[in-house]
């Protein structure tokens, strides 16, 4: 069926708009829209500021970064007894049996805020024994004893009775704020100060296999906090450089946007043709590190075989390394070269519209600095969010428990008062038991219900931060459209046309946004929790729920991508034709039918394209990074910081260039999405009379059409 001039037709999907004379962009006599949903987003707000304020009010954040002692009181807190004493000691380590159970201190023993952990072994009993030749035994024993407990006479059993001391302390460094014993792997012999057995202080003698029973896991804990700790050395001493590095690869991204506008052809299929030759070369020398390996000693060992280093370089004496390497880069640029050739037709009108959009930001060129506004609120929701969920988890007050070695002690883990439990029958049935601080919580209505906020600061976390991404996609594109629907360019384009679509959506149009955001919102919440279920149920051997819980997740995921897209050209109509959400929606998705198989080529192909441009922007300056990390650059050799691991700061460099880049070319994408619906639209509306003339340009009009001559003949043919 052949389309009459002027798009007076009866489409199979939806129906064209009408010529419309008087049309010229977006329109500027609106109508506020969705007030509904306005002002149900406009209150969910106002109460999100409630509940930031309430948990303010009953949180405390020193729960979380203090350790507390068995008296609720904090370690390390400044202004307290304690101020000195930042290092939480457990009296008996062997009667904690998990890791988890020390580090949320629910440990069945005394634990005390000490300035350091023991260095050495010893029990009380030999403290006792040697305390009446040498004072010095006890002045350092009694620092791991209660406050205020100096009768180193005192029987022992009434002393490990009361818990006044421990029964022992063994060498310990502190982790997390909290001593555990200092773990030494010697000769494949688990050690600790090169001992493997010691006394309990009960008169019997353990094994230090004993103590790695109670703590668990944490000999890899600590592994990974020295790991930790030269990471943090690495950024200390290399940031200077990675900054550098950054500020380069925003300067690339600024020219690589100048040229575009004047040359993006040539340089699109430079991009095309330096990523092809980028990624020979890998492959190239993939195989020559391959070859070169060969017949080496220890070359043949398999990646399985050593298990995780964190020494990223005994990888690359490995074969297999470079042999994975290798197939994982033929298979990248099998798949370049296939899309190149099916898409070479198309490529012709990507370029076509990358040029005028190149134009578009030539000529509004503060929506290239759009972004850091959108940063900038990102970052102050993501910092609300987080300040709020701390404070809710800290909220409560110290809740204590009956903590009683005896295994048929009835008053275990019920709660108590310190004040009174010494004049309490629970001493007298349970001798040894004490009313211990076990966590932070209460039973009014709002700790019974802190998980149900927790879930709701998320939810309305989402919701403000999928708002923030939408507000400003309806501001680019009420720009970007401004831009195409002026006859003449750039004469007839409004003055301050970013300043003027940021006022429109956001008086006018804060209501369909907030719609948009929040179904987008809802569905993101409800994979949230599928992940967190699929977390939770990794041990479970029923298949069939596993199976159920994997489709549910595949799903929403295509769900909430399709969400995204539809989103994104119902906001580029609303801000043209200022409509609702739902009718904004229906518009662009019967334009997107109509002119589906320009939406599937042309759209991917310039998504494509532009993610050339990312690769090769955050490559190029990855590859510069890695020459000058590894000391290559002959010329600035010294000026090369000591590193631990120089793929710490190059990692950074290179995520960081890839973000920046994404940052500038998620403007140009929102420019060509503009401009391809404007650019439907225009073919529905005009035809190219003196009475109805196109906005397009006429470069992209005649590529179009014969773009459409030759499919027509292919058809034909």
């Amino acid at each position: 069926m052949t389309r009459p001039k002027g798009g007076y037709y009866k489409a199979e999907l939806g129906e064209p708009h009408k010529f419309d004379p008087t049309f010229r962009g977006p329109v500027h006599q609106r109508g506020c829209t969705d007030v509904l949903c306005c002002v149900i987003f406009v209150i969910v707000i106002l109460g999100y500021i409630v509940l930031g304020t309430v948990a303010w009010m009953h949180g405390d954040p020193r729960k979380v970064v203090y350790p507390t002692d068995s008296y609720g009181q904090f370690c390390g807190q400044q202004g307290t007894p304690n101020a000195n004493k930042a290092i939480l000691f457990y009296f008996n380590i062997l009667q904690c049996a998990n890791p988890t159970v020390l580090i949320n201190l629910q440990c069945p023993t005394t634990q005390l805020c000490v300035s350091k952990c023991p260095d050495r072994f010893a029990t009380y009993i030999d403290m006792q024994i040697n305390y009446r030749r040498n004072k010095s035994y006890w002045e350092y024993y009694k620092q791991f004893c209660k406050p205020g407990f100096n009768y180193p006479d005192k029987p022992v059993s009434h002393v490990l009775r009361d818990e006044d001391c421990p029964p022992m302390i063994v060498p310990s460094r502190p982790f997390l704020q909290r001593c555990f014993p200092d773990f030494i792997t010697r000769n494949g012999t688990l050690t600790v100060a090169n001992q493997t057995i010691f006394k309990d202080g009960h008169g019997r003698i353990r094994s230090v296999v004993d103590l790695r029973d109670a703590a668990n896991g944490i000999t890899s804990l600590l592994d990974a906090k020295e790991v930790g700790i030269k990471i943090f050395e690495d950024y200390a001493s290399s940031w200077f450089w990675i900054l550098i590095g950054l500020v380069i690869s925003m300067l690339v991204s600024l020219i690589f946007i100048l040229l575009l506008r004047f040359t993006a052809g040539v340089l699109f299929w430079m991009v095309i043709f330096g990523v092809i030759a980028a990624v020979g070369y890998g492959i190239w020398h993939c195989y020559w590190e391959y070859s070169s390996l060969q017949g080496k000693p220890d070359s043949d060992i398999t990646i399985s075989d050593i298990g995780f280093q964190t020494d990223f370089r005994v990888y690359l004496q490995l074969s297999q390394t470079w042999l994975i390497f290798m197939i994982s880069l033929a298979v990248i640029e099998a798949i370049i070269i296939l899309v190149l050739i099916f898409v070479r037709n198309r490529v012709r009108i990507a370029i076509a519209l990358l040029k005028e959009g190149s134009k578009a930001i030539g000529c509004i060129m503060t929506t290239l600095f759009y972004p850091i506004i959108t940063f900038l609120l990102l970052a102050l929701c993501i910092a609300y969010w987080a300040v709020t969920a701390v404070f809710l988890a800290s909220s409560g007050d110290a809740v204590y428990k009956v903590m009683s070695t005896l295994p048929n002690c009835k008053y275990t883990n019920l709660t108590c008062d310190p004040e009174t439990f010494s004049q309490s029958n629970v001493t007298k049935l349970c001798p040894g038991s004490q009313c211990t601080f076990a966590f932070y919580g209460g039973e009014s209505l709002y700790h019974r219900y802190i998980f149900v906020l927790q879930l709701c600061n998320l939810l309305v976390f989402l919701w403000v931060v999928n708002f923030t991404i939408a507000l400003g996609q309806c501001t680019l594109a009420g720009a970007f459209a401004s831009y195409y629907w002026a006859l003449r360019k750039p004469e007839d384009i409004p003055a301050c046309p970013l300043a003027s679509s940021f006022g429109r959506a956001l008086r006018y149009h804060t209501g369909s946004l907030a719609f948009g955001a929040l179904i987008l919102s809802i569905v993101q919440f409800i994979r949230i929790i599928l992940e967190y279920l699929d977390h939770k149920m990794k041990g479970a051997h029923n298949a069939f729920t596993r199976f159920l819980l994997c489709c549910l997740k595949c799903c929403f995921w295509c769900l909430e991508r399709f969400i995204k897209f539809m989103n994104r050209n119902a906001y580029i109509m609303i801000s043209i034709y200022g409509k609702n959400f739902c009718g904004s929606a229906r518009d662009a998705f019967f334009l997107l039918m109509r002119n589906v198989m320009r939406v599937a080529v042309l759209d991917k192909v310039t998504d494509f394209l532009l993610f050339l441009g990312k690769l090769l922007i955050s490559g190029s300056v990855g590859v510069l990074a890695f020459f000058f990390f590894t000391r290559q650059i002959p010329v600035i050799q010294e000026e090369v910081p000591s590193l631990n691991y120089y793929w710490v700061p190059l990692l950074t460099v290179i995520f960081g260039s890839y973000m920046i880049a994404h940052g500038f070319f998620n403007v140009y994408a929102m420019c060509v999405d503009t401009l391809f619906l404007c650019f439907c639209e225009d073919l529905e509306r005009n035809d190219g009379s003196p009475s109805k003339p196109y906005y397009m340009p006429p470069g992209l009009h005649r590529i179009l059409e014969k773009t459409d001559q030759a499919g027509k003949k292919c058809a034909v043919s």
